[in-house]
């Protein structure tokens, strides 16, 4: 087993005259791992060591993220799509699983559009970019003047404020606390005045004061050669699983697997399942070598004909219509409608009588998946 130090060890090389940090460990095939906005590679320390027992895992701090530099330029999709693929050449590798959390799972979705080639498999986490709802607190940074407000939110007062919140609502069961320290562990990086501006030119870029503004839905139907696996927390409070379901519809022989006791962070809600998932999902799949004529085939039709695609395009008017009813209801006075109570969630198999560990050690991951795999 790699040992759990290796795979925190930061590394650095020089793309285009910039400095991009990452971490790198085990041997196979290439495995990339891709953080979401203000986060870093750090955020896949509970699951990169398990990982890289059978793969080469890459976890690239962005640009503007972590370690790297943080340029005036471009924090486009297409410019970190452009970058994670630099590395990935750099480092020696020509084809790769891409994981993407978040921003990342953005980045990754514009990684296999612009470059089909490199990509095996496309595996999205809570991810950007399949629809318009988004946090408050995301969508209020886009604001004028947001680049004022954001050194009070690193201000470390209100960061311990958020941390506390967070152990008391998982002493209370609700499981939202990964969500808010993580959220307080990246405004804790914008106290950094480049870290702040680049932040500022990389939400900008996907969000609005409405919601999210780079909606990839149309063009899903391109993933139909890719092996496509969407994992999603339940209780996201940053973007809806609702966007995970409706993306599923809309890739048809794609996988989601929703783990109902986490968050926006379910690789470090539930690092177990995360990891078993991942792994049953790439040894279940051969890796995609996409043809440029099935390419140019794919962009002719247009999806026109896919029934997956109208079926999802179908949920997705539904919403917007549901949605649209229920900001009816608001502004006349009667409040939304209670939600019908969810069903009881199967518990893991692993360990039925307790809830998923949210910061298990790599060690008893690792035990855990090698014991599953006997």
């Amino acid at each position: 087993m790699t040992s759990p130090d290796s795979s925190s060890l930061l590394r650095e090389l020089t793309l285009h005259g910039h400095r991009v940090a990452y971490r790198v460990a085990g041997e196979g095939p290439a495995l990339v791992l891709v953080h979401g906005i203000t986060s870093t590679s750090e955020t896949w320390d509970q699951v990169m060591p398990v990982l890289a027992e059978q793969h080469t895992v890459i976890a690239p701090d962005l640009l503007g993220h972590g370690e790297s530099a943080k340029p005036r330029g471009d924090y486009s999709l297409g410019a970190y799509a452009s970058g994670v693929r630099d590395l990935l050449i750099a480092l020696g590798h020509e084809h790769a699983t891409f994981v993407g959390h978040s921003l990342g799972g953005g980045v990754a979705m514009q990684l296999a559009y612009q470059f089909p080639e490199r990509c095996e498999r496309l595996v999205l986490v809570d991810s950007g970019g399949l629809g318009r709802e988004l946090s408050l607190v995301l969508r209020a940074a886009t604001l004028p003047g947001s680049e004022i407000v954001l050194p009070l939110l690193a201000s470390a007062g209100l960061l311990g404020l958020g941390r506390g919140a967070g152990r008391v609502m998982d002493r209370l069961g609700l499981r939202l606390g990964t969500d808010l320290e993580e959220m307080a562990r990246g405004h804790a990086s914008l106290a950094d005045p480049e870290a702040r501006s680049a932040f500022v030119h990389t939400l900008r870029a996907i969000v609005e004061p409405g919601g999210q503004r780079v909606n990839a839905t149309d063009r899903l139907y391109l993933a139909a050669k890719v092996p496509t696996l969407l994992l999603w927390g339940e209780r996201d409070s940053i973007i809806p699983v609702e966007h995970g379901r409706q993306a599923h519809a809309l890739m048809p022989g794609s996988r989601l697997e929703v783990f109902p006791r986490a968050g926006h962070f379910p690789h470090r809600d539930d690092p177990l399942r995360f990891v078993r998932v991942l792994a049953d999902f790439i040894g279940s799949t051969e890796p995609a070598r996409v043809e440029s004529e099935e390419w140019r085939e794919m962009l002719r039709g247009g999806g026109a004909g896919d029934a997956g695609a109208k079926n999802g395009a179908a949920a997705e008017k539904r919403g917007e219509k549901k949605r649209a009813r229920t900001r009816g209801r608001v502004q006349a006075g009667d409040g939304p409608r209670a939600k019908p109570k969810p069903r009881a969630a199967a518990k893991p198999a692993s360990n039925p009588s307790r809830r998923p560990e949210r910061a298990a050690p790599n060690a008893r991951v690792a035990a855990a998946l090698r014991t599953a795999r006997g």
